[in-house]
C-alpha cells in the first residue's frame, strides 16, 4: 500500500473515531451550540430595535437588524465550535491514547487530520442549524446567486479550518482539557470585538484598527457583501489572507508540536 493510501486510510479512521467520539458524548458540543442561538435570539428580540436604531440612524426596524446580526453569529458559531476541537485534542494527549497510537503502524499525522476533519464538519452542522434558526425568526438572503452561496459557504469552511488548526494546537500546548478551553476562549470572544453587532465606524477612533483588522471583522463583511449585496471592498482578501495565513501557522505550529517525542 501506498504512502498515500496508507494516509488517507488512517485519517478515515481517525475520523470515524472523533465523530463517534462526539456523538457519545454530545453535552459540550450542545453546549457550544447553544451559545451562538441564545446570542442570536438574545440581541434580536431584547436589543433589536435599540440597536437597529442605531445603526440605520432612524426608526427601530428589527428586521434589518437580523440580516446584520446573522453573518457575525455564523463566524461566531464556527469559533465556539472549534473550542471543543482544543479541549478533544488536549484530552487525547493528556489521557495516553497518543502514546498508544505512536507504537502502531499507522500514518503519524492521520490523528490530526482526523480531528480537523471532524470538527470543520461539525462547524458545518452547527452554522447550518444556527442559519436554520436564523431563517425561522426572520432572516432573508434573496439577492444572492447561487455562485454567491457558494462562496459563502466556501468561506465559511475555510475560515473553520483555518479556526480549527489553530485550536488543535492550542489543544496540544494544554496541560489539560480546563487549560484548553480556557486558551480557546478568546477564538468566541474575537466576535464581540468585530463588526459582528456594530459597525466598526461607531465605535471609538483608537479600537477602530483593532477591530477592523483582526480576522473575524474582514469574514464577516465579506459573508455579509455575499449573503446581502453590501460592499466587500478590501475585506475579500483579507478573509482570505487570514484563512490562509491562520491555516499555514496553525498547521506548521500543530505538526511542529505533535511530532515533538514526549520525555
Amino acid at each position: 500500500m501506498s504512502s498515500l493510501a496508507l494516509a488517507v486510510r488512517d485519517s478515515n479512521t481517525m475520523l470515524r473515531r472523533n465523530l463517534l467520539h462526539a456523538r457519545r458524548y454530545p453535552s459540550m458540543t450542545l453546549n457550544l451550540l447553544l451559545t451562538p442561538i441564545m446570542m442570536l435570539l438574545l440581541f434580536v428580540y431584547i436589543f433589536g430595535d435599540v440597536m437597529s436604531a442605531g445603526i440605520g440612524g432612524g426608526g427601530a426596524n428589527r428586521s434589518d437588524y437580523i440580516a446584520y446580526l446573522v453573518p457575525g453569529i455564523l463566524m461566531m458559531t464556527i469559533g465556539g465550535t472549534t473550542i471543543g476541537t482544543a479541549v478533544s485534542v488536549s484530552m487525547d494527549m493528556t489521557e495516553g491514547i497518543i502514546a498508544r497510537f505512536r507504537t502502531l503502524a499507522i500514518h503519524r499525522g492521520s490523528v490530526l487530520v482526523g480531528h480537523v476533519v471532524g470538527s470543520v464538519l461539525q462547524c458545518v452542522v452547527s452554522v447550518v442549524l444556527v442559519g436554520a434558526v436564523a431563517v425561522a425568526i426572520g432572516f432573508r438572503s434573496t439577492d444572492a446567486t447561487v455562485l454567491e452561496w457558494l462562496a459563502a459557504f466556501g468561506l465559511l469552511a475555510f475560515f473553520a479550518m483555518a479556526l480549527t488548526w489553530i485550536a488543535v494546537g492550542m489543544g496540544l500546548v494544554s496541560p489539560n482539557a480546563e487549560a484548553a478551553s480556557n486558551n480557546a476562549t478568546p477564538l468566541i470572544l474575537l466576535p464581540f470585538l468585530s463588526s459582528a453587532f456594530i459597525p466598526v465606524g461607531t465605535m471609538p477612533g483608537w479600537f477602530r484598527p483593532i477591530a477592523e483588522y483582526q480576522p473575524f471583522t474582514p469574514a464577516i463583511e465579506t459573508l455579509r457583501g455575499l449573503l446581502l449585496g453590501t460592499e466587500i471592498g478590501h475585506n475579500g482578501w483579507l478573509a482570505l489572507a487570514w484563512c490562509l495565513g491562520l491555516t499555514v501557522l496553525g498547521y506548521f505550529w500543530s505538526t511542529s508540536k505533535f511530532n515533538r517525542d514526549p520525555k
